[in-house]
C-alpha cells in the first residue's frame, strides 16, 4: 500500500478549495436573499411623504361621508376567490355609480398581489373575481372612485382557507 505524501502544495489546494467553496456559497445565499426580499414596503419612501397629507386629508372626507362599505371575499373550491362589496351612504341608501376596484395583497411578498376588477352587479352591489389565489393571510383592499376622484378606501387582513 503506498501512501502519497503530504505536502505544501496539496495543502495550499484545499484551503483554496475550502474558502472558494465558502465564499461561492456565501455569494449565492447573497444574490437570492437580496433578490426575494429586497427590504422596502413603497418603492420610493419620499413619494410616499409627499403624498402623506393629501392621504389624511382624504380619510377624513371619507369620514365625513358616513358611509357602509362591506366587503366580503370567500375562497373557492376550484382556487379563485370572489369579492362582493356593498356599499351604503349615510342614510342607509345603496349608492350607486361608483367604480370600485380591488386587490389582494399579501403581506410578506408583494409579488403574489392580486387585482381584482369589480363590476356593479346591482344597485350598490359590486362583485369581482380573483383567479389562483392561495390559502392563508391576505390584505383585502378596496377603493372606489367617482369621476375619477378616490372617495373611498379601506385595508382589512383576511383568512381565505
Amino acid at each position: 500500500m503506498s501512501s502519497k505524501p503530504l505536502t505544501g502544495t496539496k495543502v495550499f489546494l484545499m484551503l483554496v478549495a475550502f474558502f472558494g467553496l465558502v465564499i461561492g456559497v456565501n455569494a449565492t445565499m447573497m444574490k437570492l436573499a437580496i433578490a426575494t426580499l429586497p427590504g422596502t414596503d413603497v418603492d420610493s419612501p419620499y413619494a410616499a411623504g409627499l403624498v402623506y397629507d393629501r392621504e389624511i386629508s382624504a380619510a377624513q372626507d371619507q369620514a365625513a361621508r358616513k358611509w357602509k362599505v362591506n366587503a366580503h371575499v370567500e375562497r373557492r373550491n376550484d382556487g379563485g376567490a370572489s369579492v362582493q362589496v356593498e356599499a351604503r351612504d349615510a342614510g342607509g341608501q345603496p349608492i350607486s355609480g361608483l367604480k370600485f376596484g380591488g386587490r389582494l395583497e399579501r403581506p410578506t411578498d408583494k409579488r403574489a398581489d392580486l387585482t381584482v376588477e369589480l363590476s356593479e352587479s346591482g344597485i350598490g352591489l359590486y362583485r369581482g373575481n380573483a383567479v389562483s389565489v392561495a390559502p392563508g393571510q391576505w390584505d383585502l383592499v378596496i377603493e372606489g372612485e367617482a369621476r375619477g376622484t378616490r372617495v373611498f378606501m379601506s385595508r382589512n387582513r383576511v383568512i381565505l382557507n
